[in-house]
């Protein structure tokens, strides 16, 4: 299959492939759109089982990410980077320098922060051969991790839909998070902080067993999660949680995660509405930590520091613009992935004009 003919394609401006045999990098940089500003979003490193795969991934990472960012409101387009390796054995300082260098090479159309299998400290790396890098600490406008900023957004858009559509308060629900990396693991202790119950799992025992001592949630197997009596499912892990093959084994009544492209495909969407849940569009609940970045490179673009301030009334913002998600949802009768893709494209194309 060919980069164009691909399902994933879909007006992209461009496709970038890096190759740095010294440090055995193999790079793909997806770039949607940068008619709201210049492209942004995270570096993931996965092991794919071939190339077409990672291009496919970064083509949909970036097409979301275009979506993110024009409904939260922000001066960024959508990019993606995939790194094709083993985060766990594969990583180095000089793969990642390596990597700034070729987002240095596209001057400027393209920031990249931290995503799966990327932490702060690999992309201190990447920060040695080009600016374009956000999510760091050390200067003014550092933004730091995203992932608690991500997570409060997630957690508030929990908060709406339950107060919405079971009329209960975070401490009266029960949730099961799929997935308790950076994002669910900070998802989870807010929500016990809240009061929530919850039920986790997580292909590491380490994570789920940290989790667990510090929430008091209760551990079920991968498998075993969509399964679970819960209010929330909320997907925190990789792509493609909610299938024909396990929509019909939910029990919760709302959809809501960090994960990205948590629909394997429109089809689940429109089965997912049919089946009256609820579901917050995965791009439009988990945008707090790109609006995080997006805050350090508006200080660094204008020599300013770090606004927090800026920041909470964007996420606010996203919060008020999935209530209007769902408001419309309702309203026309169709899938809430729908209504948001279709603003995102309203937003992406009145900017182009």
């Amino acid at each position: 299959m060919s980069i164009f003919s691909s399902p994933a394609f879909e007006d992209h401006e461009g496709l970038h492939a890096f190759y740095d045999r010294p440090s055995g990098l193999k790079l793909l940089i997806a770039i949607h759109s940068t008619a709201l500003g210049p492209a942004g979003g995270g570096v993931r490193m996965w092991p794919y089982p071939d190339d077409q795969a990672a291009t496919d991934d970064a083509l949909r990472l970036s097409r979301a990410m275009s979506h993110k960012n024009a409904m939260a409101g922000i001066e960024l387009g959508g990019g993606k980077s995939v790194i094709i390796g083993d985060s766990r054995t594969d990583k180095t300082p000089a793969m990642f320098e390596a990597l700034g260098r070729a987002v240095e090479s596209l001057g400027g159309r393209y920031w990249a922060a931290e995503d799966v299998g990327v932490s702060p400290a690999d992309m201190a790396h990447a920060r040695t051969t080009t600016r374009f890098i956000a999510g760091l600490e050390g200067h003014p406008a550092a933004s730091g991790d995203p992932s608690p900023v991500t997570a409060e957004g997630v957690k508030r858009g929990i908060e709406l839909c339950a107060r919405r559509t079971l009329g209960k308060s975070l401490a009266e629900i029960a949730v099961a998070i799929q997935g308790v990396g950076h994002v669910g693991a900070l998802l989870a202790g807010k929500l016990a902080d809240a009061g929530a119950k919850l039920v986790i799992c997580d292909v590491g025992d380490a994570a789920t067993s940290a989790v667990a001592a510090r929430t008091g949630a209760k551990v079920v197997d991968p498998a075993a999660i969509f399964d679970v009596e819960a209010d929330v499912f909320a997907p925190c892990a990789l792509g493609g949680a909610i299938s024909a093959e396990t929509l019909p084994r939910l029990k919760a009544r709302i959809v809501a995660g960090g994960a990205n492209n948590q629909l394997a495909d429109a089809v689940t969407g429109q089965a997912l509405f049919d089946r009256g849940l609820i579901y917050a569009p995965d791009f439009v609940i988990n945008g707090g930590g790109i609006i995080n970045v997006a805050a350090e490179i508006r200080g660094i673009e204008r020599g300013e520091a770090y606004d927090p301030a800026w920041v909470e009334a964007k996420v606010a913002a996203m919060i008020g613009t999935l209530g209007e998600v769902l408001d419309r949802s309702i309203a026309e009768r169709r899938p809430a992935d729908q209504i948001a893709v279709q603003m995102a494209k309203e937003r992406i194309a009145a900017a182009k004009r």
